[in-house]
């Protein structure tokens, strides 16, 4: 068994405009000040990291590691979760998508689905030259809007979609294993893959190409009533890299999983600073390391209430009392014996040689 690596901090929710929140450097030294070990780079956020440069500059690559370096930090992964979501957008998102993207795409969703794509590829190539070896994405969504199944979808609407899905992601898959990079998707509400299910559906769609993995996330499965432990058991071998967000589920009389419009304080599922909501961290953390999961264990924080600097302050050290050192032999070793073989022929009543 390995020790998972943390905790560590994905920045996306944390870049602001003024210090030390709007640059790489400043993020850092916060960072690293509330105990993170490693941070989780946005790569949509250019005040922080030029994916493009990145993808050819080898000498920007060892200055962004050595910036962090200087605070005692590492990158955990690059995320492309703005520019996947852009690899397939229903047109019914194409207003709310736009904004997501460069000015010089708008408005042109294929020009914005070449970008996208595009981005992706640097992604592969940036990762490398950062000795990443896992990558961490969205999937976009073509079927979303059909969900539900009412009404009644036709016959071959889903599997088309996936098909596409396929198509569009199978040649950015076939980069990121020329460069030797595992891409994690989350499993997301909004994205085509945010179940077991929709994840085995898009793996068999792909030829379950051996570069296509998951980000696990609890509180996206919490909220759809997953049973989340169980997720872990039985796709472990796919879970590449790891969220710990916490999230609640307070189902009433008025509303339940779809929240009834209601925004994110009002809803009966809603996400929560970690330790504040229903998950249980100490058995997710214990079946990482039963399946020697060696990945990063990454703040994601996102809550309807707490400051999020009081979750970044809570969060590291909740992640760092949950990690477990494994052990290197067995509790039980001070009572081993070693005995012959013909000793444990006896001690099993066995025959040797034929005779009694």
């Amino acid at each position: 068994m390995k020790t998972l690596k943390g905790p560590g901090l994905f920045l996306a929710q944390f870049v602001g405009d003024g210090p030390p929140f709007d640059t790489l450097e400043g993020l850092a030294r916060w960072s690293a000040d509330l105990g993170f070990k490693g941070v989780q780079i946005p790569s949509n956020v250019t005040a922080l990291f030029n994916l493009e440069l990145a993808a050819e500059s080898q000498a920007y690559c060892d200055d962004i590691r050595a910036t962090l370096d200087r605070h005692g930090l590492v990158v955990t992964e690059l995320s492309t979760h703005i520019q996947g979501q852009l690899v397939a957008v229903h047109p019914a998102y194409d207003l709310l998508f736009d904004g997501f993207a460069p000015h010089q795409v708008r408005g042109n969703p294929s020009a914005r689905q070449a970008w996208a794509m595009r981005q992706m590829v640097c992604a592969a190539k940036a990762s490398r030259r950062l000795a990443l070896d896992v990558h961490v994405t969205f999937s976009g969504a073509l079927a979303w809007p059909y969900v539900y199944p009412w009404p009644q979808r036709p016959t071959g609407l889903v599997q088309g979609a996936f098909e596409e899905l396929a198509r569009l992601w199978r040649p950015i898959l076939d980069h990121f294993d020329e460069q030797g990079v595992d891409l994690a998707f989350e499993l997301h509400p909004g994205e085509d893959l945010f179940d077991g299910a929709s994840f085995e559906r898009f793996l068999d769609a792909v030829g379950q190409h051996p570069r296509c993995h998951i980000l696990y996330d609890p509180s996206h499965m919490l909220l759809q009533q997953m049973d989340y432990l169980a997720f872990i058991d039985r796709y472990h071998s796919r879970i590449r890299a790891f969220h710990v967000k916490d999230a609640e589920f307070r189902p009433d009389g008025r509303q339940g999983v779809y929240g009834g419009y209601a925004g994110w304080a009002d809803r009966a599922g809603r996400f929560r600073s970690l330790g504040d909501g229903q998950i249980d961290f100490a058995a997710i953390f214990s079946k990482l390391a039963q399946y020697d999961y060696t990945g990063w264990a990454v703040l994601e924080w996102e809550c309807a209430l707490k400051h999020p600097q009081d979750g970044a302050r809570e969060g590291a050290a909740f992640i760092d009392r949950h990690i477990i050192r494994v052990t290197d032999r067995s509790f039980d070793d001070f009572a081993h014996a070693a005995l012959p073989r013909a000793a444990l022929v006896q001690m099993l009543g066995l025959v040797q040689g034929g005779q009694q």
